[in-house]
């Protein structure tokens, strides 16, 4: 069995979907490993280091796809619209292709696959349970994007976070809240903790409070009825019009009063939810910094536009989409890891076996055999075709 690496082709990516020790692993459950030429460049890893750790390098891009059983990536097509479907056309049926794929963004990428017999599996789709755990992509990337977005707040912040005391007078420590306390809000209240600040965080699931104050942040707590806000996942669920309007104007309060907001509040598979309006953040101090990580999906902050930063009476709003690729090492490190244990409930004595039984097998796979084979992807693009 052949396992491909190729280097990634969207403009902003700088992972590397499996690094050199990640292609040990791979060897030595007696599967070859081939990489790219310079797949790894990008995130500190040399084409050296790879034939160190056992893998051939390729050259030729056409030439590692045709031979590939497996295909190892950080962003199949789904995940990145701006590719052409040539690497697709190079596979032979069958082949295996590993990665995020953004299923319930671009469930329509899932055809291109299916077309041409392809199996698709979509890291994202990864069920929340613990023998998972070591293969989710989203919880290690949202680990590297909450401590990003402290260290791009506090770059942007005209002021320092920590509190000091010198001879030349005392510096107030900056003001924080963090959004959404998930493992990105969880890490960005850790970061911005460790740098001196004083951090406030809101979780509309209340089981989050315990987890924001053992951190050392304040829990905010809104006058809303919300005792049944988490799905059985553990991801916070849509709230009524009702409770969104309460949750907007209560928040904003909270808001006027912070230095620096980090919103990472989203919903699988639909728009984020607005939770920062124009009025809030327009009763920020100037200078004031928001870092909204839910942008790809419209955002937290009715400002916000993906990859861009906007400016509102002196107020900065970023709106980043790829902040685990501005870490690209320790990023690439454990986006390895996952996507390695992952491919080794496949390998089985160096053959795949696709065991549909396994419910973490079953539910990442979206299509195989010409067929989308995820109900819930064939749904979405179900009702796509029917709007």
């Amino acid at each position: 069995m052949i396992v491909a690496v190729p280097r990634e082709t969207c403009t902003v990516e700088r992972r590397v979907a499996v690094v050199p020790a990640g292609v040990a692993a791979i060897t030595k459950r007696g599967i070859s490993c081939q990489i790219e030429t310079s797949a790894g460049a990008s995130a500190g890893f040399s084409d050296d280091a790879y034939r160190e750790a056992g893998a051939q390098i390729v050259s030729d891009r056409k030439t590692l796809f045709q031979a590939a059983d497996v295909v190892l990536q950080v962003r199949t097509l789904g995940a990145d619209p701006g590719a052409a479907t040539t690497d697709l056309d190079n596979l032979k049926p069958e082949t295996v292709v590993i990665g995020t794929a953004d299923p319930l963004g671009n469930p329509a990428a899932a055809t291109e696959y299916a077309s041409r017999k392809l199996t698709l599996f979509a890291l994202e789709l990864l069920p929340r349970i613990s023998r998972a755990q070591s293969m989710d992509v989203l919880s290690s990337m949202a680990t590297v994007a909450g401590y990003k977005a402290v260290l791009l707040a506090a770059h942007e912040l005209p002021k320092m976070f920590p509190l000091l005391m010198t001879a030349a007078g005392t510096q107030k420590p900056a003001r924080v809240l963090v959004i959404g306390a998930g493992v990105a809000g969880l890490q960005a209240i850790a970061t911005a903790r460790r740098l001196g600040a004083v951090v406030q965080a809101y979780d509309v699931r209340p089981a989050a409070r315990e987890q924001i104050e053992s951190l050392g942040a304040s829990a905010v707590e809104l006058n809303l009825a919300t005792d049944d806000a988490e799905d059985k996942g553990g991801y916070a669920k849509a709230l009524s019009a009702e409770q969104e309007d309460g949750q907007r104007e209560q928040l904003g309060k909270v808001v006027a009063e912070c230095d620096v907001v980090i919103t990472t509040a989203a919903i699988p598979g639909r728009r984020s939810p607005l939770l920062i309006t124009k009025k809030a953040v327009a009763s920020m101090q100037t200078g004031s910094v928001v870092v909204d990580l839910a942008a790809e999906r419209g955002g937290n902050c009715e400002f916000t536009q993906p990859d861009q930063t906007i400016e509102h009476q002196g107020v900065k709003i970023f709106g980043p989409t790829d902040l685990p690729s501005t870490a690209p090492l320790s990023a690439s490190q454990m986006y390895s890891t996952n996507v390695v244990n992952f491919l080794s409930l496949l390998a089985k004595e160096g053959e795949l076996v696709i065991d549909t039984e396994d419910e973490v097998i079953r539910d990442t796979l979206v299509t195989r055999g010409g067929e989308i084979t995820n109900d819930r992807i064939r749904q979405l693009i179900a009702d796509a075709t029917n709007t």
